[in-house]
């Protein structure tokens, strides 16, 4: 698990691509010296397993399910990229949890100035927009950020100087492919409710059109 707070920015020394697998040579651009082989490190928000760790460079594997789901095949040597390393249990958390496995692509559609922040809208696959909620919490490249507002297929938010300082920001641009990741719990609780308010419908037994989820609705069906 990952907290969304990019501990600094990474370079691709190289990317071997064998079909359609790759795998990563990164260089950190801060202080990493402890890597442990086989320890999870987040890459632009992709949960990728440390193969080697040497001079001050790891390499990791991506698979071609990864390659497909992220915008790491858009990455070569010269790349920069967020790098976050596994949260340890007792650690802050600082940001919301990220599990690292990337829902989809989604695609800044505009980006502007907004007093000394910079405000990015981003489109992404309409299925999905029931897990992003107004001042939610969204993981995008890897970074969390809270969700200014939204719709069924976009969301807008807020970057502020030094989230654009810290991370790959800096280089969005419209059209840009960006990772992105929906709130985890959102999506339990949605897999959770969802056969449940299924069989109300068919009995007549769930919430009235307009009405939403209710206190009592949960509670008659068990949670």
């Amino acid at each position: 698990m990952f907290t969304g707070l990019v501990q600094g920015m990474g370079r691709i020394e190289a990317a071997r691509r064998q079909g359609e697998e790759t795998r990563l040579t990164i260089r950190p651009q801060f202080s990493l010296n402890d890597v442990v082989i086989g320890e999870s490190i987040a890459v632009n928000g992709v949960c990728l397993t440390v193969e080697t760790f040497s001079g001050g460079a790891f390499t990791a594997y991506a698979s071609a399910e990864t390659m497909r789901r992220t915008n790491l095949g858009e990455l070569s040597s010269g790349s920069l990229v967020n790098l976050e390393r596994a949260l340890a249990l007792g650690d802050r958390l600082g940001g919301h949890l990220v599990s690292g496995h990337v829902d989809c692509l989604a695609r800044v559609a505009e980006s502007g100035e907004a007093g000394l922040s910079r405000r990015y809208v981003l489109r992404f696959p309409e299925e999905l927009g029931i897990y992003v909620v107004e001042k939610g919490s969204v993981a995008l490249d890897g970074i969390s950020l809270t969700v200014n507002e939204c719709g069924a297929d976009h969301l807008s938010v807020n970057i502020i100087p030094e989230t654009q300082k810290a991370t790959t920001i800096a280089s969005w641009s419209n059209g840009r492919a960006v990772n992105m990741e929906v709130d985890i719990i959102g999506k339990y609780v949605a897999r959770m409710v969802g056969p449940f308010a299924a069989r109300a419908a068919r009995e007549g037994t769930g919430p009235k059109p307009g009405g939403g989820l209710t206190e009592a609705f949960l509670r008659d069906h068990g949670f």
